[in-house]
């Protein structure tokens, strides 16, 4: 779409694109802030978010998770805007809440539910336990207080970090396509969309990679590189359900390998780069190509898949940036209102046959079917659109649905009416929306996954209004909340897995464009209409506003009692040491007992270091963020509360030859005073030749 800038903004345009190539022609246009901070959860006895699986509890850590923040402020019109983007399976509304309340205690009104986007990347191997509603915390055995605060705090100290970073700046954008990192797991109902947008668009996955290239420019003109961000469709779910250890997934492979292999980020100091690979329209698009019965792909290898499919994202975005030449102008623009999606009416502008409502949230039985990622119990089955007896008599016992229910969501057949649970609903239903424009790019921010489809819609909606003033628009999922799925009406009406899981029902996908075809109209400028003229149905007079259960939550999980080590042993003592001798790209291996790390979940720290041997002292070579570590928990008695933790080490040949050791640390719970005490230990010295 052609980007046609008024006046003096297209004289700036012009010289900019005239001298791209030279760093020198790039004016500051924005001050920009980045900032990082560790956000993992307890790595041990947590429930994983993502596959549903009350097995899959965590048991140590393959790599650390973080919240990513950007800040860009508009010195013209004050605007400002800020985006996040979060290792986890979801930023739940409870979140959210909490991050915008702290936040409004630290600046006042300057970051706001308005300006502030919390997008999660959605990997699957990432602890649960923060939100406020059931649905989300049943397999993890309630609100994890812990979880939960880990997340609140981690990222409201990344946007401290890029309130503090703010400096002169530009962005420079660019967008390529990446073909081998996805593809569509629910191609039945893919195809169910119309022959001419199939046609259209060509493809089934969402190739585009978006990227933007964030410097900072000092007094002379400088150029700094300081950070990257990039939308791209794929699940970040190839770790699997069987893995337990918590992991960033092939997103957070990728953004490691730009921060620490090629800009080495130590992730402690405030000029450490920043690299966020954030998710787009994703809920169809799964990483796991040439898929098994298990769900993964390209290999039988899930590290392996971690790394194919992550690689690939960032080869591309390094593409991608290294070329980047078109710089962002224009104003900051921001827009968010709070919506209803359970009684929402609908034009027939947006649903294109009559005035429709969406539905009271309920999930139907291809939900529980699960996807080719990873299935659920054999007797549920995707496509099913006729209501099994007995399962409708299981859920009529925790809520029945009244007919309108059921014939509000037309093909889906209910299982569980999770909108109409007491006292609280399940999942939430006024939920937030938000538009933020940043010169030429729009990210619409959603509180759910989309279908391919379902964001190309959307995006399209947005464009449509704003077609003189944008040239790039992507997805911002999971974003401010989680409500599901949103798949398009001819999908929903397949009833495959996105379909089921679509909450407010047929018409969600109509509603959202509804919304946000209004929020981009606010931003129009006076007098201007949208390139296509629709009608939608006003939002109410009053915003509704979105239910905070704090404090209404229960847990079922127990919390540490204490840490014992066996008798004439100490924790931190070693159970098996490592070999004196090792070669170039071995697997060293060490294990010791240790405190229960829920004690301490060591925040931007380190459970494990190796160590090597650098004439007159020891200095940490990798720590349990790095991707060739692996930090394993394992209880070993309940009752006399001893546990062990396993340290491996699987040493790239690149290493050199010297003395190296792995050093254990963590913190363990006294019994009788429950005392929590810092310990440490370390492996026998070993040669790497």
């Amino acid at each position: 779409m052609r980007y046609r800038p008024l006046g003096t903004v297209f004289f700036f345009y012009f010289f900019v694109m005239l001298f791209q190539p030279l760093s020198w022609a790039y004016e500051s246009n924005y001050l920009i802030g980045r900032g990082i901070h560790d956000i993992t959860g307890p790595a041990a006895e947590v429930g994983l978010m993502g596959y549903a699986n009350i097995e899959q509890k965590s048991s140590g850590i393959h790599n650390r998770q973080w919240a990513r923040a950007f800040i860009v402020v508009d010195e013209n019109n004050g605007q400002r805007m800020v985006f996040v983007n979060v290792d986890a399976g979801a930023v739940f509304q409870a979140v959210t809440q909490d991050v915008m309340r702290v936040l409004g205690t630290k600046f006042g009104d300057l970051y706001t539910d308005k300006n502030v986007i919390l997008s999660a990347t959605h990997t699957h191997s990432a602890v649960g336990g923060q939100s406020h509603y059931g649905l989300y915390d049943i397999t993890i055995l309630g609100f994890i207080e812990q979880a939960h605060w880990a997340h609140v705090e981690g990222i409201v100290a990344a946007i401290e970090k890029a309130h503090e970073d703010l400096k002169p700046g530009y962005i420079l954008i660019n967008k390529g396509n990446l073909s081998n990192a996805s593809y569509n797991r629910s191609i039945e109902a893919y195809q169910n969309n119309p022959l001419s947008e199939r046609l259209y668009y060509a493809a089934p996955i969402q190739p585009e990679m978006t990227v933007l290239k964030l410097m900072h420019q000092d007094a002379n003109k400088e150029p700094q590189e300081i950070g990257m961000i990039n939308w791209f469709a794929t699940h970040p779910n190839a770790m699997g359900r069987e893995l337990t250890v918590l992991s960033s997934d092939n997103k957070g492979y990728a953004a490691y390998l730009f921060e620490k292999k090629l800009k080495q980020s130590d992730y402690q100091s405030k000029e450490s780069y920043v690299a966020a690979f954030a998710i787009n329209n994703a809920g169809d698009m799964s990483p796991n190509l040439n898929s098994d019965d298990e769900g993964r792909g390209p290999t039988t290898d899930r590290f392996k898949n971690v790394e194919i499919i992550g690689e690939r994202q960032y080869q591309m975005a390094l593409m991608l940036y290294n070329n980047a030449t078109e710089q962002l102008i224009g104003s900051i623009d921001v827009q968010q209102q709070f919506v209803d999606l359970s009684q929402t009416w609908i034009s027939a502008d947006f649903t294109g046959t009559n005035v429709e409502q969406t539905c009271i949230a309920a999930l139907g039985e291809s939900f529980a079917a699960g996807t080719e990622d990873g299935r659920g119990p054999s007797f549920f089955e995707e496509g099913s659109t006729e209501a099994n007896p007995f399962f409708q008599f299981i859920s009529s016992m925790i809520v029945e649905p009244t007919e309108e229910d059921i014939a509000c969501h037309d093909k889906k057949a209910l299982l569980l009416a999770v909108g109409k649970t007491t006292p609280y609903p399940w999942s939430p239903e006024v939920l937030p929306l938000s538009l933020q424009k940043l010169g030429q790019l729009a990210i619409v921010a959603v509180p759910a996954e989309l279908t391919v489809m379902a964001g190309r819609r959307l995006m399209k909606t947005v464009e449509n209004v704003l077609a003189d003033h944008l040239q790039y628009t992507v997805i911002a999922g999971l974003a401010n909340a989680y409500s599901g799925y949103v798949a398009t009406k001819e999908e929903y009406d397949l009833q495959h897995y996105e379909g089921g899981s679509t909450h407010f029902g047929p018409w969600t996908l109509a509603a959202y464009q509804q919304s946000f075809y209004q929020l981009a109209e606010r931003m129009l400028p006076l007098g201007e209409t949208p390139k296509k003229v629709k009608r939608p149905i006003p939002f109410p007079n009053e915003m509704p506003i979105a239910r905070n259960l704090t404090g209404k939550t229960i847990n079922f999980q127990t919390g540490v009692v204490h840490d014992q080590a066996p008798i004439f042993k100490q924790i931190g003592d070693i159970v098996d040491d490592t070999r004196q001798i090792y070669h170039k790209g071995e697997q060293v291996v060490a294990r010791f007992w240790s405190g229960h790390p829920k004690n301490n979940l060591r925040t931007q720290n380190t459970f494990m270091q190796v160590q090597f041997w650098d004439q007159d002292h020891w200095q940490v070579i990798a720590t349990d963020n790095d991707w060739e570590t692996l930090y394993e928990w394992q209880r070993v008695d309940s009752l006399w509360g001893t546990s062990q933790a396993t340290l491996t080490w699987n040493m790239p040949k690149s290493v050199a030859t010297g003395y190296y050791r792995l050093v254990h640390f963590g913190d363990e719970k006294k019994p009788i005073t429950g005392e929590i005490k810092a310990y440490s230990g370390h492996s026998s010295e070993f040669w790497v030749e």
